[in-house]
């Protein structure tokens, strides 16, 4: 009998594969940034348990009112988001020289449906507007800007400009 010669079947080495998998996955869980978004960075006030409630006079509130559409108030008047810090800007500055329980209070309100980007925007803009007021400031009474300042001259140029943000609870919209 003649034999049949066996002609070896064509195949693909897979005993390194597991290797080769296990080195790709190592590679994008190391090479891949995870985006973790940190929210809003906001400094809460300490509880106090007996609160005295104090009428504030309107010429130290500065009201602004955000609708579910994105248009703004302020002290009920309609504006553009870009000009909120002009408009504080001269607000905070008429009130530097006065004593600290004197300062200007902004008071920022949505409905429930505010878009999240128009009331960011608004926070932006009211906290550039206290920021450019100190920079101002600083630069008046010690010749630099208030970030170059060491911790004692800027204690007191926040003794000038506090930022005092009021952030009301947004009222429930009725059907």
């Amino acid at each position: 009998m003649i034999k049949k010669k066996k002609i070896p079947e064509a195949s693909i080495p897979t005993s390194s594969m597991a290797d080769i998998a296990f080195l790709l996955l190592l590679f994008f869980l190391v090479a891949t940034v995870i985006d973790v978004d940190t929210g809003i960075g906001l400094t809460l006030p300490e509880y106090v348990e007996d609160v005295n409630t104090v009428k504030v006079p309107k010429s130290r509130m500065a009201a602004i009112l955000i609708n579910a559409n994105g248009d703004v108030l302020l002290d009920n008047k309609p504006i553009s988001v870009v000009q909120i810090k002009d408009n504080l800007k001269r607000r905070i500055i008429s009130k530097i020289d006065l004593p600290s329980n004197k300062k200007l209070i902004v008071s920022v309100k949505t409905d429930r449906k505010t878009r999240y980007n128009i009331y960011i925007q608004a926070l932006d803009q009211i906290k550039q507007a206290y920021f450019e007021v100190r920079d101002e400031y600083s630069n008046q009474n010690f010749g630099s800007n208030y970030n170059k300042l060491v911790g004692t001259q800027q204690k007191d140029v926040q003794k000038v400009v506090p930022i005092i943000i009021s952030l009301a609870e947004p009222e429930t919209v009725k059907k």
